[in-house]
């Protein structure tokens, strides 16, 4: 356990000091903006598709170090899905942070977001690691409203 804790640790401050796919918008792209007040986390993502595939993805804004890492960890992980393989990846991972679901099914198929699994012991911090997959969502429906993580 203690290794996996070490991971979680390493690989949250990796991403949310050297966050990948950090930038603005480019033309074209589908944009939602998410706000977490709880954390005063503030995010867009930027997504750009091509054919029902998730050409690009990208985000920037600014948020608190869980925040940080599972937007970049997102960006890099759905790069080149189908839009019903992100549905898929959406509902593992928040199953995961939040607890419900089942864990072996949920862990399978998320590779290396699986190290956001110790994120459920902190019940106040799901809403940071979730706010950026709720805000790609948003960004799929062209949502004006800001992305919530109710």
């Amino acid at each position: 356990m203690s290794e996996f804790r070490e991971l979680y640790q390493e690989v949250i401050l990796d991403h949310g000091k050297n966050p990948r796919n950090f930038r603005e918008a480019a033309e074209g792209e589908r944009t939602a903006y998410g706000h977490n007040p709880l954390c005063g986390d503030k995010i867009q993502v930027h997504v750009a598709m091509d054919h029902g595939v998730i050409e690009n993805v990208a985000f920037h804004g600014q948020g608190c170090a869980i925040s940080t890492a599972s937007a970049s960890m997102m960006t890099q992980t759905l790069k080149g899905k189908t839009l019903e393989a992100a549905e898929t990846m959406f509902q593992s991972f928040h199953n995961l942070i939040t607890g419900t679901g089942d864990p072996e099914t949920d862990l399978a198929g998320l590779g290396k977001l699986a190290v956001f699994a110790g994120v459920r012991e902190f019940p106040v911090r799901v809403k940071c690691a979730t706010l950026a997959w709720h805000t790609f969502k948003a960004a799929l429906t062209h949502s004006e409203e800001p992305a919530s993580t109710e």
